[in-house]
């Protein structure tokens, strides 16, 4: 078959399967907008027309579009995407950084508050695992309490500081 009547074929395929083959790209990148998964069939028939030797050893059709597509995708997501922007960080209003200052020490506060009312055992896990870091593994080995104890009395502590800090409206 020469390459001519490879690419009619090809070309007739890409014409009636156009609809189908942005379909199946959709299904790949459905949390994108609706003309990137167009650019991505766009892309891989590009590709495929630069390659004029190609279009000759081509037999199933439809097999080599697809295969390509899901490739194409698959290069996307592997792509690292450039970092985004924080608009809202961005155009921050001053006169609303002080009130979030205020309502985070606040909320600091509290915390610190709630956690104080723990009892001791409970208060020591929860400041050891999360405020310094330490693993379960130390705390037993060294206090020489089961770890299942030390995850008990975590447990303990974090539904009580919930329960503190919700006013036991959850």
């Amino acid at each position: 078959m020469s390459a001519e009547t490879q690419k009619k074929r090809i070309a007739g395929f890409i014409a009636t399967e156009w609809n189908r083959l942005v379909g199946y790209v959709r299904t790949w990148i459905s949390d994108t907008a609706e003309r990137d998964a167009e650019d991505v069939v766009e892309d891989v028939l590009e590709h495929f027309l630069e390659q004029a030797d190609a279009a000759a050893e081509i037999v199933d059709i439809p097999a080599y579009f697809y295969r390509s597509l899901r490739n194409r995708v698959i290069d996307l997501y592997r792509r690292k995407r450039a970092p985004t922007v924080d608009l809202a960080a961005e155009i921050s209003d001053t006169r609303f950084e002080a009130s979030e200052d205020f309502a985070r020490t606040e909320s600091q506060e509290e915390l610190m508050d709630a956690i104080e009312e723990l009892p001791e055992a409970q208060r020591e896990v929860l400041v050891a695992t999360e405020l310094e870091g330490r693993t379960f593994r130390e705390l037993a080995e060294e206090w020489e309490v089961p770890i299942g104890t030390l995850l008990a009395r975590k447990h303990r502590a974090m539904l009580a500081l919930r329960e503190t800090l919700t006013g036991g409206t959850e």
